[in-house]
């Protein structure tokens, strides 16, 4: 009997320390991305992602490839992004608190390549990074269990990266394509130990592949494809297409101890530790637009398929025994740009986004997520002329703010016998304070 206490608690001891080796230097990551959960770039945050698919600078690699054709000259693009947390769950145990905040740098590129071919039609290419902790972050992975709960979305995000590409394919119509990088981790471990869990001889090696996802995506100017040379009911009218495969970001342990005496080097103690984070749904989502003299008007209706998550957490290692279950949701927004001087536009969104997470009860891991109310509110402004440069400058700030209905949860772990065993029932709400500024050069 001691000996098979004493092969346990080594064992426990081993995955405790396995799994740090995957997710202790970065415990605050989320199952988002800047560009779902906040906005790209200012514009975007500012529209609450209502204009999104109708933006002409490089964010459109995200939310519209096909968009990047609707501008021939190129631009490059910098900018900062700040989004703070202030969220909290309140039970009979205390109130815990959530305030991790996000801070991305970002740079993109768009350029026109068609005069690389003789031939063909105008391709357009489009590039965008962002980088947390303001490019100090590369690689922003967490997965845990919690006894006090954790938010699912907000926190440090991941690597942000798309590259994509856009062509006017007929009078009106453009497609275009772009891709999703994520990394995917891995991690060996062979170690000598003997049963108090002191180990020796480590061997550790660590590998990352990157993992590309697609976009794709059709935009169609209504007015120039069926209105000929002259007006008619349908100019000013876009309609645009997206659809978004998942995406994730996983990190797998695998590791071999041998106890001298104990556990032989030819049979010895193994398992696998495989864990997921950063997760984007499959995405389908359909964008209207009208533009007017100086103004916009438009909104986009998004299908996000959050049930496949239901299934990455079956072989979850670390949250499987939660049974999170996910449903499928569709997000509605809609928002505004109004030019009110020739070198000044005002640009304003709402939406209003479900909750994902389909129970209130998680064992051991304890996710808190609520309907949320988004609301946008942006400036942006462009010089024509300055003294250096020879095309217009453009500077845009956004802000953006999160309301989190409250919502009760009940805390629970996972008992000896395999019972759920509940700890106390918890109210989760807050709000999410988001501003983000960029400056882009045309050329």
């Amino acid at each position: 009997m001691s000996y098979m206490i004493r092969r346990s608690v080594l064992f426990s001891r081993l995955v405790f320390a396995t799994s740090l080796v995957g997710v202790s230097p970065l415990v605050s990551a989320s199952m988002g991305n800047i560009g779902s959960t906040y906005g790209v770039l200012p514009t975007d945050i500012a529209s609450a992602q209502a204009l999104s698919m109708f933006n002409t600078q490089v964010s459109a690699n995200f939310y519209n490839p096909a968009y990047l054709a609707s501008d021939s000259r190129g631009e490059l693009t910098t900018g900062l992004l700040h989004a703070q947390p202030d969220l909290e769950a309140t039970g009979s145990n205390g109130t815990f608190s959530f305030e991790k905040e996000s801070q991305h740098v970002l740079i993109g590129m768009k350029t026109d390549l068609t005069s690389m071919f003789r031939n063909g039609p105008p391709i357009y290419l489009g590039f965008i990074a962002g980088v947390e902790k303001y490019g100090k972050e590369m690689l922003a992975f967490g997965s845990q269990t919690s006894s006090e709960g954790q938010f699912l979305e907000y926190g440090r995000q991941p690597l942000f990266l798309n590259i994509g590409a856009a062509s006017n394919v007929w009078r009106g119509v453009s497609v275009g394509a772009s891709a999703r990088v994520t990394l995917h981790a891995s991690a060996e471990l062979r170690a000598v130990s003997d049963l108090a869990g002191n180990t020796e001889k480590e061997k550790l090696s660590v590998d990352a592949q990157p993992s590309v996802r697609l976009i794709y995506s059709t935009s169609v100017d209504l007015g120039r494809t069926f209105c000929q040379e002259n007006q008619c009911l349908l100019s000013g009218w876009e309609v645009a297409a997206v659809y978004r495969t998942s995406s994730d970001t996983n990190t797998t342990v695998d590791s071999s101890v041998v106890i001298p005496g104990l556990i032989p080097a030819s049979a010895p103690l193994e398992f696998t530790i495989r864990t997921y984070d950063s997760y984007q749904p499959e995405t389908l989502a359909l964008g209207l637009q009208y533009k007017g003299d100086g103004w916009r008007i438009g909104g986009s209706l998004e299908q996000q398929n959050w049930s496949g998550l239901s299934d990455k957490f079956e072989g979850d290692q670390i949250k499987d025994q939660a049974e999170v279950r996910f449903d499928d949701i569709i997000v509605p927004r809609i928002g505004g740009e109004y030019q009110f001087h020739p070198n000044f536009a005002l640009t304003t969104g709402l939406a209003y986004q479900e909750s994902p997470l389909g129970d209130g009860l998680t064992p051991d891991v304890n996710y808190y997520d609520s309907d949320r109310f988004i609301v946008g509110l942006g400036l942006s402004a462009q010089y024509e002329q300055t003294r250096l440069l020879a095309y217009p400058v453009r500077l845009d700030i956004g802000y953006q703010f999160h309301q989190l209905d409250d919502r009760e949860f009940e805390l629970s772990s996972t008992g000896s016998g395999n019972e759920t065993v509940t700890n106390g029932q918890v109210t989760a709400g807050g709000e999410v304070h988001v501003i983000a500024g960029s400056i882009t050069l045309k050329f």
